[in-house]
């Protein structure tokens, strides 16, 4: 390793490897890190999305309906302990 230490520590294979690759490294690993076991929600909409988008409220509100059920999910899994 460059800059002192034992070289036994959690991650010192990591800053190792960086170090290894640091002239020829090209942006950031934890770019590419793996999923988790589950997509993560989205929301779909009718229209693309532009800058100058007259249904920003509608789009707003769609998003937080969605957030808000998804926490009464959870909220209501931790209460029964069942899914549903």
């Amino acid at each position: 390793m460059a800059a002192g230490g034992s070289g036994n520590g959690l991650y010192d294979h990591l800053y190792k490897r960086f170090f290894e690759q640091r002239d020829r490294h090209e942006g950031y690993l934890f770019q590419h890190a793996p999923g988790g076991s589950a997509p993560p929600p989205t929301v779909t909409f009718s229209q693309k999305l532009r800058w100058w988008t007259w249904d920003r409220w509608q789009r707003r509100k769609k998003i937080l309906a969605e957030r808000d059920r998804l926490q009464q999910e959870i909220i209501q899994i931790r209460k029964t302990g069942n899914p549903k």
